[in-house]
């Protein structure tokens, strides 16, 4: 599959790695005139925004129609520039683009995973979970895959709406890391009994 990543940040970089080491082929683009994101954009079956949540709207507008009809992964927490939570449990940022790109398919998914994670889906030999809500059934079925296929164990968190609780969950991982001490090779794992 044909993968764009809009941001080739630490996060673009690692899902980038883990989606060509299983196989799928990854174009980035960012602000080098050389990797355009409306070029990514237009290529990719599938698009995934890696950006600074400052920068998600700038990015969108670059993307914009291209993005019709396709996947497009939010990958962002709602961090504003202070490292505070930009947006609480009314909205979350994916809906928020979701208005932006209206005909655009957005999940959220892999927000909630250290960008050093984000390329294998596991810390050691502990598979992590991925996350994963969505209004498009199809779309998210692409993205569950494509989550497997790096090493997660996804699980279907309902509608976009639940990323409302999927961001405050990214910011927990963020404060228990540098907050807490506890470091980046920590993750989430749903257990079941």
């Amino acid at each position: 599959m044909r993968i764009a990543i809009i941001g080739k940040g630490n996060v673009g970089k690692a899902l980038g790695s883990g989606l060509e080491a299983a196989g799928h082929e990854v174009k980035f683009g960012h602000r080098d005139p050389q990797e355009r994101v409306e070029d990514a954009a237009d290529w990719g079956e599938v698009i995934v925004l890696a950006v600074p949540f400052p920068a998600v709207r700038d990015a969108a507008e670059h993307i914009g129609s291209r993005a019709d009809g396709k996947p497009l992964i939010d990958v962002t927490n709602v961090l504003d520039s202070n490292g505070d939570m930009a947006l609480g449990f009314s909205t979350s940022g994916a809906e928020e683009l979701q208005k932006m790109l209206p005909k655009a398919k957005v999940i959220k998914a892999f927000n909630t995973v250290f960008a050093k994670h984000q390329g294998t889906g596991r810390i050691g030999e502990e598979r992590l979970t991925a996350f994963v809500a969505g209004d498009g059934q199809d779309a998210k079925r692409t993205v569950m895959a494509l989550s497997e296929d790096i090493g997660f164990e996804p699980v279907d968190c309902g509608p976009l709406s639940a990323s409302r609780y999927l961001e405050p969950m990214g910011m927990q991982l963020i404060g228990l890391s540098y907050g807490m001490g506890l470091g980046v090779d920590i993750g989430y794992r749903l257990v079941r009994g």
